[in-house]
């Protein structure tokens, strides 16, 4: 991974956390973290007075759709699903969302932010984060959180931690789930910090996260389970393609059809990291195949500069939405640089 990616570390031999969690994956033992699984499981199952074992945050997503599988096919749970919809949603996103609702037979419950709020969340969140997607990566843990309370649900049950792939992590030392999980691994700052240029906290109340105090009345736990089962992007998303017709689609910066299929947005959000911080999602992808032994460096550096450089189609929605120019987008994004990222060009 470039050392310009957020939050990455180096150990003494100068190799990056994305590498040490890729190696760690080989020597863990999944028969006993399963097993931890299976134990987690089994105590909040039948244990909730609304017929809820857990919460599960759902987009529709390869990821989602596998969670779906996992609870309801393999550890017979009955989860509550919720959808915090960033109100970007693809044709095929939809598709597989009420795909995944039919085939697992489950409860559902959908948020949808009303949209000109959208657009000056995704104006302010440039300059406040250096990213356009604040109110997704808020919503999805304020809404989903906030569901578990309403419905006194204990358990919320997520599917990729950051230690699968990210750099930020390993599978030896993860960052564990709690309230302020999203906001310190990706929304950065909380909704009241995001008031003002036309947006009242009235507005923000859906990206306000529970208190403590809440949390722990309920007894809020959540979990990633990629830390209690081999994780392989490539295999689950052939299975649910195969056994659940979930349909990829062509997905702007990477050559790969399945990660954020479901959000129209995703090249905004990835070609903002390469102005930000020098690459893309076409690195992520390639760099997690190198590590896989799908490809070599060679092939992943080639793969990684034809699709990171290229400007996404969707930048032109953004820019009409949150009336800044392309200009301007650039500058906001140079400014944003810290650390190494300073040296770039």
């Amino acid at each position: 991974m470039p050392e310009t990616t957020e939050g990455i570390k180096f150990d003494e031999m100068g190799i990056c956390q994305a590498c040490q969690s890729a190696e760690q994956k080989i020597h863990i033992n999944w028969a006993e973290r399963e097993k931890e699984l299976r134990e987690i499981l089994e105590r909040y199952k039948n244990k909730n007075k609304n017929n809820y074992d857990c919460v599960i945050g759902i987009s529709g997503g390869k990821d989602s759709t596998f969670q779906l599988h996992v609870l309801t096919k393999v550890y017979g749970m009955n989860p509550l699903a919720v959808t915090f919809s960033h109100n970007w949603y693809t044709e095929t996103g939809k598709q597989n969302l009420w795909n995944a609702l039919e085939k697992f037979n489950i409860d559902h419950i959908m948020f949808t932010p009303r949209r000109d709020v959208i657009n000056k969340l995704a104006k302010k969140s440039l300059t406040a984060i250096g990213d356009a997607c604040w109110h997704c990566h808020a919503g999805v843990g304020a809404f989903v959180l906030q569901t578990a309370i309403r419905y006194d649900i204990p358990l919320i049950v997520w599917g990729e931690s950051i230690a699968h792939a990210s750099g930020r992590a390993t599978h030896y030392e993860p960052v564990k789930y709690d309230r302020d999980y999203f906001t310190k691994v990706s929304a950065k700052v909380t909704a009241d910090q995001m008031v003002g240029d036309g947006l009242t906290l009235n507005q923000l109340s859906p990206y306000i996260f529970p208190s403590q105090e809440e949390c722990e009345k309920v007894g809020i736990v959540g979990i990633f389970l990629s830390d209690y089962i081999f994780w392989d992007d490539e295999r689950q998303t052939e299975f649910v393609r195969d056994v659940y017709g979930w349909k990829e689609d062509e997905v702007e910066g990477t050559y790969k059809g399945y990660k954020s299929v479901e959000c129209k947005m995703s090249g905004v959000h990835d070609y903002a990291k390469f102005i930000k911080r020098g690459y893309g999602r076409g690195t992520d992808h390639a760099s997690q195949d190198v590590r896989a032994g799908l490809l070599t460096r060679e092939e992943g550096f080639e793969l990684a500069k034809k699709y990171d450089t290229e400007r996404p189609p969707g930048l032109d929605y953004y820019l009409k939405i949150t009336g800044i120019t392309e200009e301007e987008f650039e500058r906001i994004l140079k400014s944003k640089r810290e650390g190494k990222m300073k040296d770039l060009p």
